[in-house]
């Protein structure tokens, strides 16, 4: 009998001690690390982007109207750089109110790759950060202008000896994508920014 009590007093120290040393390993377990330049974005980071971070869109705060003119988005000085360039021809497809968004495409059908298209679309929040990180990944320079994100690349023509490119602007929902081909208004992206933000 004093054989058990012994035995069963010694089982009970050793299981507090096993919980002790729980509770001391516990207690000495490093805190989470923060994101590190590079990694995958989530909505609790850090909400900049950089060339050399991923993007990560400012969160939305106010609900934004979005536009129905193609020419009332710019601003004059953007205008006169398009003034011969014809917008909307059908021969390019739908165009003006689509799907609740604004396409604007500026372009000849008869210039074989002298052309501008802006589409302007709500996206939700995490949606912008999967499509903005995988820019990342393209090689796309990402930082974060007038309260939202923007990327954009250019890169030689693979028919034509001109530049084409991408820019895109995030913020608070809205999302302004322009491809181009050997047209590039100086202060383009800028200009729709202010209008549709103002």
């Amino acid at each position: 009998m004093q054989g058990r009590i012994g035995l069963r007093a010694a089982m009970t120290a050793a299981s507090i001690l096993i919980v002790a040393f729980a509770v001391v390993l516990v207690s000495c377990a490093p805190e989470p690390s923060p994101a590190k330049p590079g990694a995958a974005v989530t909505s609790s980071t850090s909400p900049r982007a950089t060339s050399t971070s991923t993007p990560t869109p400012s969160p939305s705060t106010t609900a934004i109207a979005m536009p129905t003119d193609c020419r009332a988005i710019l601003s004059s000085g953007v205008l006169a750089q398009l003034k011969d360039v014809p917008l909307n021809d059908p021969a390019f497809g739908k165009s003006g109110v689509v799907d609740g968004g604004l396409v604007c495409i500026w372009g000849s059908p008869k210039a074989d790759t002298t052309n501008l298209t802006t589409k302007i679309t709500r996206v939700a929040r995490g949606a912008a950060l999967d499509m903005l990180n995988g820019l990342v990944a393209q090689g796309f320079t990402c930082y974060t202008p007038d309260q939202g994100t923007r990327c954009e690349k250019t890169w030689p023509d693979p028919h034509y000896p001109v530049t084409d490119g991408r820019t895109l602007f995030w913020r608070d929902g809205i999302l302004i994508d322009t491809t181009f081909s050997n047209l590039a208004p100086t202060g383009y992206t800028g200009s729709i920014v202010a209008h549709v933000f103002a």
